[in-house]
Protein backbone atom coordinates (compact mmCIF):
# COMPACT_ATOMS: atom_id res chain seq x y z
CA UNK A 1 0.00 0.00 0.00
CA UNK A 2 2.96 2.44 0.82
CA UNK A 3 4.97 3.40 -2.33
CA UNK A 4 7.40 5.87 -0.11
CA UNK A 5 10.53 4.10 -0.47
CA UNK A 6 13.83 6.09 0.04
CA UNK A 7 15.98 4.16 -2.96
CA UNK A 8 19.64 6.03 -2.58
CA UNK A 9 22.58 4.24 -2.27
CA UNK A 10 24.15 7.39 -0.92
CA UNK A 11 26.80 6.91 2.30
CA UNK A 12 27.83 9.25 5.24
CA UNK A 13 31.29 8.03 5.59
CA UNK A 14 32.83 11.02 7.76
CA UNK A 15 29.70 12.82 8.19
CA UNK A 16 27.62 14.35 11.89
CA UNK A 17 24.43 14.00 11.88
CA UNK A 18 21.72 14.53 14.71
CA UNK A 19 19.03 12.95 14.61
CA UNK A 20 16.53 14.13 17.71
CA UNK A 21 14.39 12.28 19.77
CA UNK A 22 15.90 8.89 18.15
CA UNK A 23 15.82 6.54 21.18
CA UNK A 24 12.25 5.43 19.37
CA UNK A 25 9.96 4.94 16.50
CA UNK A 26 10.84 6.62 13.56
CA UNK A 27 13.92 8.83 14.91
CA UNK A 28 15.56 5.25 15.97
CA UNK A 29 15.25 3.87 12.49
CA UNK A 30 16.99 6.98 10.82
CA UNK A 31 20.11 6.95 13.22
CA UNK A 32 20.35 3.21 12.28
CA UNK A 33 20.35 3.74 8.96
CA UNK A 34 22.63 6.28 9.36
CA UNK A 35 25.04 4.68 11.18
CA UNK A 36 24.73 1.35 8.53
CA UNK A 37 25.95 4.20 6.03
CA UNK A 38 28.92 5.43 8.19
CA UNK A 39 27.83 8.53 10.03
CA UNK A 40 28.58 9.37 13.26
CA UNK A 41 24.98 9.52 14.59
CA UNK A 42 24.31 11.97 17.87
CA UNK A 43 21.40 10.13 19.39
CA UNK A 44 19.36 13.44 21.44
CA UNK A 45 16.98 12.32 23.31
CA UNK A 46 15.36 13.19 26.43
CA UNK A 47 15.90 10.26 28.42
CA UNK A 48 19.54 9.18 28.17
CA UNK A 49 18.81 5.24 29.24
CA UNK A 50 16.85 4.64 26.35
CA UNK A 51 18.82 6.78 24.33
CA UNK A 52 21.73 4.36 25.68
CA UNK A 53 19.30 1.14 24.85
CA UNK A 54 18.82 2.36 21.61
CA UNK A 55 22.02 2.58 20.51
CA UNK A 56 22.49 -1.10 22.23
CA UNK A 57 19.43 -2.35 20.19
CA UNK A 58 20.97 -0.99 17.16
CA UNK A 59 24.70 -2.23 18.04
CA UNK A 60 23.30 -5.43 18.41
CA UNK A 61 20.72 -5.46 14.61
CA UNK A 62 23.70 -4.14 12.27
CA UNK A 63 26.58 -5.82 11.32
CA UNK A 64 28.90 -5.10 8.57
CA UNK A 65 31.84 -2.84 7.40
CA UNK A 66 32.46 0.70 7.56
CA UNK A 67 29.60 1.35 10.09
CA UNK A 68 29.15 4.68 11.64
CA UNK A 69 29.34 5.75 15.65
CA UNK A 70 26.25 6.58 17.84
CA UNK A 71 26.78 9.08 20.73
CA UNK A 72 23.58 9.95 23.17
CA UNK A 73 23.10 13.48 24.28
CA UNK A 74 20.56 14.34 26.51
CA UNK A 75 18.28 16.57 25.05
CA UNK A 76 14.98 18.10 26.60
CA UNK A 77 12.65 20.48 23.89
CA UNK A 78 10.56 21.87 26.45
CA UNK A 79 13.80 23.12 28.26
CA UNK A 80 15.33 25.93 26.76
CA UNK A 81 18.60 25.36 29.57
CA UNK A 82 18.52 21.98 28.12
CA UNK A 83 18.63 23.13 24.80
CA UNK A 84 21.33 25.34 25.28
CA UNK A 85 23.15 22.48 27.61
CA UNK A 86 23.31 20.19 24.32
CA UNK A 87 23.86 22.59 21.32
CA UNK A 88 26.79 23.66 23.80
CA UNK A 89 28.19 20.20 24.32
CA UNK A 90 27.82 19.28 20.61
CA UNK A 91 29.57 22.38 19.32
CA UNK A 92 32.51 21.90 22.14
CA UNK A 93 32.53 17.91 20.73
CA UNK A 94 32.27 18.26 16.96
CA UNK A 95 33.92 20.50 14.16
CA UNK A 96 31.07 19.89 11.46
CA UNK A 97 27.09 19.33 11.66
CA UNK A 98 26.32 18.23 7.91
CA UNK A 99 22.77 16.93 8.86
CA UNK A 100 20.27 17.63 11.38
CA UNK A 101 17.25 16.17 11.52
CA UNK A 102 14.22 17.86 13.87
CA UNK A 103 12.42 14.33 14.66
CA UNK A 104 11.06 14.46 18.29
CA UNK A 105 7.64 15.53 18.88
CA UNK A 106 4.69 15.42 21.33
CA UNK A 107 0.65 14.98 20.07
CA UNK A 108 -2.41 15.56 21.34
CA UNK A 109 -1.31 16.32 24.93
CA UNK A 110 -3.58 17.27 28.13
CA UNK A 111 -3.69 20.37 28.51
CA UNK A 112 0.28 21.54 30.29
CA UNK A 113 3.27 23.61 29.75
CA UNK A 114 6.76 23.79 29.13
CA UNK A 115 9.64 24.38 31.70
CA UNK A 116 9.41 28.12 29.82
CA UNK A 117 6.18 28.59 29.96
CA UNK A 118 4.73 27.51 26.79
CA UNK A 119 2.00 25.17 25.37
CA UNK A 120 3.27 22.10 25.18
CA UNK A 121 3.38 21.05 21.69
CA UNK A 122 3.47 25.03 20.49
CA UNK A 123 6.82 24.50 22.71
CA UNK A 124 7.86 21.03 21.99
CA UNK A 125 7.90 20.87 18.58
CA UNK A 126 8.25 24.01 17.40
CA UNK A 127 10.33 26.53 19.53
CA UNK A 128 12.44 24.12 21.05
CA UNK A 129 14.04 22.75 17.33
CA UNK A 130 13.91 26.62 16.76
CA UNK A 131 16.23 27.71 19.58
CA UNK A 132 18.08 23.70 18.89
CA UNK A 133 18.40 24.57 15.03
CA UNK A 134 19.42 28.63 15.59
CA UNK A 135 22.44 27.46 18.01
CA UNK A 136 23.97 24.84 15.87
CA UNK A 137 23.63 26.97 12.71
CA UNK A 138 26.48 28.64 12.30
CA UNK A 139 28.33 24.93 12.35
CA UNK A 140 26.00 23.68 9.87
CA UNK A 141 26.86 26.26 7.61
CA UNK A 142 30.23 25.77 8.09
CA UNK A 143 29.46 22.37 7.42
CA UNK A 144 28.11 22.33 3.72
CA UNK A 145 27.24 20.55 2.02
CA UNK A 146 24.43 20.26 4.71
CA UNK A 147 20.61 19.45 5.25
CA UNK A 148 18.03 20.38 7.94
CA UNK A 149 15.36 17.80 7.76
CA UNK A 150 11.64 19.18 9.76
CA UNK A 151 9.82 16.40 10.62
CA UNK A 152 6.03 17.78 10.27
CA UNK A 153 3.03 16.14 9.78
CA UNK A 154 -0.22 16.27 7.62
CA UNK A 155 -2.10 17.69 10.39
CA UNK A 156 -0.62 20.90 9.05
CA UNK A 157 -3.46 21.29 6.76
CA UNK A 158 -5.92 22.24 9.80
CA UNK A 159 -3.37 24.25 11.61
CA UNK A 160 -3.86 27.95 11.87
CA UNK A 161 -0.91 30.06 13.93
CA UNK A 162 -3.14 31.87 16.54
CA UNK A 163 -1.00 34.79 17.06
CA UNK A 164 -3.20 36.31 19.69
CA UNK A 165 -3.32 32.72 22.12
CA UNK A 166 -0.06 31.01 20.89
CA UNK A 167 -0.13 28.86 24.09
CA UNK A 168 -4.30 28.25 23.81
CA UNK A 169 -5.16 30.12 27.19
CA UNK A 170 -8.42 30.83 26.07
CA UNK A 171 -9.97 27.86 25.05
CA UNK A 172 -7.48 24.83 24.72
CA UNK A 173 -7.84 22.16 21.92
CA UNK A 174 -4.83 19.59 22.04
CA UNK A 175 -5.55 19.00 18.39
CA UNK A 176 -5.54 22.47 17.35
CA UNK A 177 -2.81 23.22 18.89
CA UNK A 178 -1.05 19.85 17.18
CA UNK A 179 -2.13 21.52 13.92
CA UNK A 180 -0.68 24.84 14.96
CA UNK A 181 2.78 22.97 15.86
CA UNK A 182 2.90 21.18 12.79
CA UNK A 183 2.53 24.26 10.49
CA UNK A 184 4.83 26.08 12.52
CA UNK A 185 7.35 23.43 11.85
CA UNK A 186 6.53 24.09 7.90
CA UNK A 187 6.49 27.51 8.03
CA UNK A 188 9.65 27.34 10.16
CA UNK A 189 11.27 25.27 7.18
CA UNK A 190 9.84 27.60 4.44
CA UNK A 191 11.86 30.76 5.84
CA UNK A 192 14.97 29.17 7.15
CA UNK A 193 15.20 28.01 3.06
CA UNK A 194 15.03 31.47 2.33
CA UNK A 195 17.31 32.72 4.40
CA UNK A 196 19.78 29.99 3.55
CA UNK A 197 19.68 30.00 -0.24
CA UNK A 198 22.47 29.64 -1.81
CA UNK A 199 24.51 28.61 1.08
CA UNK A 200 24.90 25.09 0.56
CA UNK A 201 22.16 24.29 3.34
CA UNK A 202 19.02 22.53 2.18
CA UNK A 203 16.23 22.36 4.38
CA UNK A 204 12.90 19.93 4.14
CA UNK A 205 9.42 19.79 5.82
CA UNK A 206 8.00 16.11 5.62
CA UNK A 207 4.56 13.83 6.68
CA UNK A 208 6.28 10.76 7.62
CA UNK A 209 2.36 9.16 7.39
CA UNK A 210 0.16 7.13 10.30
CA UNK A 211 3.15 5.40 12.09
CA UNK A 212 2.85 3.28 14.91
CA UNK A 213 4.91 4.39 17.55
CA UNK A 214 4.98 6.21 20.97
CA UNK A 215 3.63 9.56 19.69
CA UNK A 216 -0.04 8.94 20.70
CA UNK A 217 0.55 7.55 24.03
CA UNK A 218 -1.62 10.76 25.83
CA UNK A 219 -4.45 10.40 23.66
CA UNK A 220 -6.95 8.68 26.18
CA UNK A 221 -6.27 11.01 28.41
CA UNK A 222 -7.00 13.94 26.34
CA UNK A 223 -10.23 11.63 25.10
CA UNK A 224 -11.42 9.08 27.08
CA UNK A 225 -9.70 5.21 27.82
CA UNK A 226 -9.50 3.01 25.04
CA UNK A 227 -9.65 6.06 22.06
CA UNK A 228 -5.90 5.05 20.99
CA UNK A 229 -6.89 1.14 20.41
CA UNK A 230 -10.08 2.68 19.09
CA UNK A 231 -8.17 4.69 16.57
CA UNK A 232 -5.40 2.04 15.76
CA UNK A 233 -8.21 -0.45 15.00
CA UNK A 234 -10.12 1.72 12.30
CA UNK A 235 -6.52 3.21 10.89
CA UNK A 236 -4.82 -0.29 10.98
CA UNK A 237 -4.84 -0.39 6.91
CA UNK A 238 -3.65 3.25 6.78
CA UNK A 239 -0.93 3.02 9.84
CA UNK A 240 2.75 2.62 8.86
CA UNK A 241 5.40 0.26 10.73
CA UNK A 242 8.38 2.77 11.66
CA UNK A 243 10.69 1.74 9.16
CA UNK A 244 8.38 2.76 6.53
CA UNK A 245 7.36 5.95 8.42
CA UNK A 246 11.54 7.06 8.07
CA UNK A 247 11.32 6.36 4.62
CA UNK A 248 10.72 9.75 3.41
CA UNK A 249 13.16 11.64 6.41
CA UNK A 250 15.83 9.23 4.61
CA UNK A 251 14.69 10.58 1.57
CA UNK A 252 15.41 14.24 2.50
CA UNK A 253 18.23 13.50 3.77
CA UNK A 254 20.49 11.38 1.46
CA UNK A 255 18.60 11.40 -1.25
CA UNK A 256 20.77 12.90 -4.57
CA UNK A 257 17.63 14.50 -6.34
CA UNK A 258 16.50 16.05 -2.98
CA UNK A 259 19.88 17.43 -2.11
CA UNK A 260 19.14 19.55 -5.55
CA UNK A 261 15.91 20.89 -3.68
CA UNK A 262 15.14 23.52 -1.07
CA UNK A 263 12.49 24.55 1.41
CA UNK A 264 10.13 21.93 -0.08
CA UNK A 265 7.16 19.48 1.78
CA UNK A 266 7.30 15.71 0.57
CA UNK A 267 4.93 12.89 1.62
CA UNK A 268 6.01 9.35 0.47
CA UNK A 269 8.93 10.13 -0.80
CA UNK A 270 7.72 13.04 -3.01
CA UNK A 271 7.49 16.51 -3.61
CA UNK A 272 3.79 17.43 -1.96
CA UNK A 273 1.75 20.72 -1.60
CA UNK A 274 1.28 21.94 1.70
CA UNK A 275 -1.23 24.09 2.74
CA UNK A 276 -2.06 27.22 1.46
CA UNK A 277 -1.34 28.83 5.21
CA UNK A 278 2.07 26.86 4.77
CA UNK A 279 2.84 28.68 1.57
CA UNK A 280 2.48 32.21 2.99
CA UNK A 281 5.46 33.70 3.17
CA UNK A 282 4.38 36.76 4.94
CA UNK A 283 3.27 34.57 7.87
CA UNK A 284 6.33 32.55 7.65
CA UNK A 285 8.01 35.96 8.02
CA UNK A 286 6.01 36.84 10.95
CA UNK A 287 6.46 33.68 12.95
CA UNK A 288 10.20 33.58 12.29
CA UNK A 289 10.21 36.88 14.08
CA UNK A 290 7.34 35.88 16.84
CA UNK A 291 9.67 32.69 17.60
CA UNK A 292 12.70 34.58 17.88
CA UNK A 293 11.62 36.80 20.19
CA UNK A 294 9.95 34.27 22.31
CA UNK A 295 13.24 31.98 22.34
CA UNK A 296 15.38 34.67 23.43
CA UNK A 297 17.51 35.12 20.18
CA UNK A 298 17.15 38.98 19.05
CA UNK A 299 20.33 40.17 19.56
CA UNK A 300 21.81 36.90 17.61
CA UNK A 301 22.53 37.23 14.25
CA UNK A 302 22.93 32.91 13.37
CA UNK A 303 23.29 33.67 9.60
CA UNK A 304 26.34 36.40 9.91
CA UNK A 305 28.15 34.96 12.94
CA UNK A 306 31.09 32.64 12.80
CA UNK A 307 31.24 29.02 14.32
CA UNK A 308 32.21 29.44 16.76
CA UNK A 309 30.50 29.15 20.46
CA UNK A 310 27.39 31.16 19.73
CA UNK A 311 26.68 34.23 22.29
CA UNK A 312 23.48 33.25 23.94
CA UNK A 313 26.16 29.84 24.89
CA UNK A 314 29.07 31.76 26.22
CA UNK A 315 27.62 31.49 30.39
CA UNK A 316 26.11 28.20 30.06
CA UNK A 317 28.05 25.91 31.85
CA UNK A 318 28.07 21.85 30.92
CA UNK A 319 29.44 19.05 32.66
Amino acid sequence: MFSGKCTSKARLDGKIAIVTGSNTGIGKITAKEFYRIGAKVIVACRDVKKGEQAVSDIVADVKGDNLGQLVVEELDLGSFKSIKHCAKRILQNENHIHLLVNNAGVMACPKSTTQDGFETQFGVNHLGHFLFTSLLLPRIRNSTPARIVNVSSLAHTSGVINFDDLNYEKSYSSMAAYGQSKLANVLFSKELARRLEGTGVHVYSLHPGIVRTELGRTIDQVYFPGMRLLANFFLYPFIKTPEQGAQTTLHCSIDEKAGEENGLYYSDCKVKEPSTFAKDPELAKKLWEKSIELVGLKDYDMFNSDDRLPEPLKDIVVS
